[in-house]
């Protein structure tokens, strides 16, 4: 997800998208998680983290750099638990957005169905009023309930 979307959701943005937009926006922990991780996932790290500990080598500390570990270390834990975080939150999302989409195909699956019923009602009554039939009788089988 671009900055530019996590930012301003499109009028056309999914509903489970947008409420997530909002409640990353709403909440100051998730801003400073969704920060971190953005950071954390870019070049500008990579380029950050090889001048200093390039510079810790040479100038800071001579070896076996036992303070340079530790510190590289507790960044990797720290850096880890937000991965962690992300996967979570992007886990619930889908979630969210699975079961959104779910009831959105079973509401279509029942107007279908419904339209479906009214259209052979319908065919049903312009071929009997065709064909002269009384209403409610059909002059086919399948239209009286598999009765002649």
């Amino acid at each position: 997800m671009t900055h530019a979307t996590a930012r301003q959701p499109a009028a056309s943005t999914h509903p489970v998208v947008a409420a997530e937009l909002r409640r990353r926006r709403e909440d100051i922990q998730l801003r400073v998680a969704d920060a971190i991780t953005a950071f954390a996932g870019s070049m500008n790290f990579v380029y950050l983290h090889a001048v200093v500990f390039a510079a810790w080598m040479i100038w800071l500390e001579k070896s076996p750099w036992p303070t340079l570990t530790l510190v590289v270390s507790l960044e990797a834990i720290f850096l880890s638990t937000f991965v962690m975080i992300g996967q979570n939150r992007q886990a619930a999302f889908a979630q969210a957005k699975a079961n959104h989409d779910f009831t959105v195909a079973e509401h279509e699956l029942h107007d279908n169905t419904e339209i479906t019923r009214l259209i052979h009602e319908l065919t049903v009554e312009i071929h009997n009023h065709y064909l002269g039939v009384a209403r409610g009788r059909s002059s086919t089988p399948a239209g009286n309930g598999g009765n002649p």
